[in-house]
């Protein structure tokens, strides 16, 4: 096992539980506000992942259902993700 592929494959998995916990924050958003601090994590998060996602978002706009929005960017990005730390873990 390569050092690089391993070292690559832990900064994704981070990535990773980054994108998990945005996405959990952004669905929680919607029942309840939640403590101040809540709202910093999400921030955090947005940060974090919003210079990967919206590139990818710019090609793939999310997709309206109703009163709905699919964010089919988050989407990709989360499963390239995982295939990319897969192989880097292969290495």
């Amino acid at each position: 096992m390569s050092l690089i592929g391993t070292l690559v494959g832990w900064v994704l998995t981070l990535f990773i539980l980054v994108l998990v916990v945005r996405m959990v924050l952004d669905w929680t958003r919607l029942a309840f506000t939640g403590p101040p601090w809540l709202a910093d994590v999400r921030r955090l998060s947005h940060r974090a992942t919003e210079p990967v996602i919206a590139p990818v978002r710019k090609v793939l706009p999310p997709v309206r259902a109703g009163g709905v929005g699919i964010d089919l960017a988050f989407t990709v990005v989360f499963f390239a993700a995982l295939i990319v730390r897969s192989v880097m873990f292969a290495l």
